[in-house]
């Protein structure tokens, strides 16, 4: 299964946001990642260099490889509204990012490997999809023989109330997707219109 995994940190700093795992090494060093550290002279980002940058923060902070946000780029241009916004609602909906956002997962690598190792189920069907697209009225449960399982089921943190877009019931231990965000409401640090010029060109 195609996934990044190369040095987190490394990534991390070179945004100089924790965009894979917590940042406790930012606070150490936030330089960007290179032989000289602060000391080189870091040139102006030009208008490609800063939609290229913006493009490649998604795709990390979701996990996304290169031809898979093409096509849920593409996808996002078919759909009515702001392709931009359209995007943020595709990523969002991916079902590892869903487990990540109803608190079953302390990241979304974690929220990945949980639903590749087929611990989750889509209304009733056991997924190990991780870039499967939820739809409103989606019930995300763990699968019979996980839901038992005290190792998975004790990594679940709670669902964070900003995310209204999403229930998650822990005595039921069942979820429900109840409608995509609106991008006011998804908390990630992107400029979407940054990559909707980069790919108009």
């Amino acid at each position: 299964m195609a996934r990044y995994t190369g040095p987190k940190t490394r990534i991390s700093r070179i945004f100089g946001e924790p965009i894979l795992g917590n940042g406790k090494w930012l606070t150490k060093n936030s330089n960007p990642p290179g032989q000289h550290g602060a000391a080189k002279k870091r040139k102006t980002l030009g208008e490609y260099a800063l939609q290229l940058r913006e493009k490649q923060k998604a795709k990390f902070t979701y996990g996304v490889l290169e031809r898979q946000f093409r096509k849920t780029y593409d996808e996002a241009s078919r759909m009515k509204g702001i392709k931009g916004e359209n995007l943020i609602k595709l990523l969002e909906a991916r079902l590892d990012n869903t487990i990540f956002r109803m608190g079953l997962a302390a990241s979304r690598p974690e929220a990945r490997q949980l639903v590749a190792h087929k611990h989750i189920a889509v209304n009733g069907d056991v997924t190990n999809i991780p870039s499967y697209s939820c739809k409103p009225g989606d019930i995300i449960t763990y699968r019979a023989k996980s839901e038992h399982n005290s190792s998975i089921t004790s990594k679940s943190r709670g669902k964070n109330p900003k995310f209204s877009w999403l229930d998650w019931n822990e005595t039921e231990k069942k979820g429900t997707f109840i409608t995509y965000p609106e991008r006011e409401s998804v908390p990630e640090n992107i400029k979407e219109q940054l990559i909707v010029e980069l790919y108009s060109k």
